[in-house]
């Protein structure tokens, strides 16, 4: 796992970059989210590739459960990939609430990433 730091109007922003999954469970996703946060790293990039698809399975609650943790943290988080192939109503809804607000994201991009958190 590497980290690629962005730094935007003073505010420190951390792209996660691998060939693997990181993040299994909720344990791996508030693991990635205490080592980051404590590395002085304000909003947090991840792709789409790098979290196991139960994740986009709402019924199991992996996803909700981690994306609270982010949201007690007050830490901003985007996912970046191709979400297409999740193709049922709630993950869909889900996906089209949560980028409605600034904190929790799914995007096309790094760079659509990076401007969405920046503003």
């Amino acid at each position: 796992m590497k980290i690629e730091s962005h730094t935007i109007n003073n505010t420190n922003f951390a792209e996660v970059l691998s060939e693997e999954i990181i993040i299994n469970n909720a344990a791996d996703g508030l693991d990635l989210l205490g080592n980051l946060y404590y590395q002085g790293f304000d909003k947090i990039i991840i792709h789409e590739q790098n979290i196991t698809p139960a994740f986009f399975d709402l019924k199991n609650g992996i996803a909700g459960e981690i994306l609270q943790k982010f949201s007690n943290y007050r830490v901003s988080l985007a996912i970046i990939g191709d979400f297409s192939p999740y193709q049922s109503k709630s993950i869909k809804d889900f996906i089209y609430e949560s980028n409605k607000g600034k904190h929790i994201n799914f995007l096309g991009s790094a760079a659509e990433a990076l401007t969405k958190l920046a503003g």
